[in-house]
């Protein structure tokens, strides 16, 4: 038995309905994305991107644009934080398993990067590991980075329940603090308005992605309450922020944007998709 058999790996619910669910297909259709995101250099290093996570065939274009700024990067450390749909306890989750299944093979989770996250938090935020979870918020940014980052990488997986600021700003300086010195990068997984004619979808996201490209992530978690703006992932994107922030990240792009309604042609009730990368000069 080689050393792939013997991980623990967490089985995709995903694969083959929310994105191809063989390996060629998924290179093809990955790969046909990246070439059709036509992007400007960034004036300087990347430390970061958001991307939503809808079903490829919904986002994955939109995905396409940032995650085409880590083409050919080479880190040890991939850092993906996502919302979580899902009922499970705590107010942060991370997996238990000790890799991720897509078709392109496995993504091995960096255990001691976990645990040296958990030694920063307090045991309130702690990441709890789950098991056979069904979140899909994480994992459709996975493949992209397979086929994007250069050489192999470990994942440091987590998924917010909870939105409030004190959470996400603690785990964003405490992330920030575990990748010090490394060579990582950091992915918030969020979609934007859910559901709305297009009209309306396009002036909630319009205000969304400013509040992302002011880096502001104090503002990007007040919209929802405010009423201005919305995004089931924004917790992950504050969190994110932050981080950047902490590493010395002092801008964010908004590289593209558009909603379903432009793959559908349905545009009575759409969800909004943008793509940002964070860096420093």
């Amino acid at each position: 038995m080689n050393a792939t058999q013997e991980l623990d790996i967490r089985p995709s619910p995903i694969a083959g309905t929310w994105y191809p669910g063989d390996a060629e297909s998924l290179r093809r259709s990955i790969d046909a994305f990246l070439r059709a995101a036509e992007v400007e250099p960034i004036p300087g290093q990347v430390l970061g991107i958001i991307a939503p996570h809808a079903g490829h065939r919904y986002s994955g274009q939109v995905a396409a644009y940032s995650f085409r700024y880590l083409q050919g990067m080479q880190v040890d450390l991939a850092a993906v934080v996502s919302p979580l749909h899902h009922p499970y306890p705590g107010l942060v989750c991370t997996t238990a398993h000790a890799a991720y299944a897509t078709p392109l093979g496995p993504v091995p989770v960096d255990t001691a990067a976990l645990a040296a996250l958990e030694k920063q938090l307090p045991p309130a935020i702690a990441p709890v590991a789950i098991r056979n979870d069904q979140e899909h918020s994480l994992e459709i940014e996975l493949p992209f980075l397979q086929r994007t980052l250069r050489g192999s990488f470990h994942l440091l997986p987590l998924m917010l329940r909870d939105q409030s600021p004190a959470t996400c700003q603690a785990l964003g300086r405490a992330l920030a603090r575990v990748l010090q010195g490394r060579k990582a990068v950091l992915v918030a997984s969020s979609d934007l308005s859910h559901f709305y004619p297009a009209g309306v979808a396009e002036r909630l996201d319009r205000t969304m992605l400013e509040m992302i490209e002011r880096f502001d992530p104090a503002a990007v978690l007040a919209a929802e309450e405010q009423g201005i703006a919305f995004a089931c992932g924004r917790a992950a994107i504050a969190t994110v922020l932050w981080a950047a922030q902490e590493l010395g990240a002092t801008n964010c792009k908004v590289v593209h944007y558009a909603h379903s309604g432009h793959v559908t042609g349905d545009m009575f009730s759409v969800v909004g998709y943008g793509a940002a990368v964070i860096y420093r000069p």
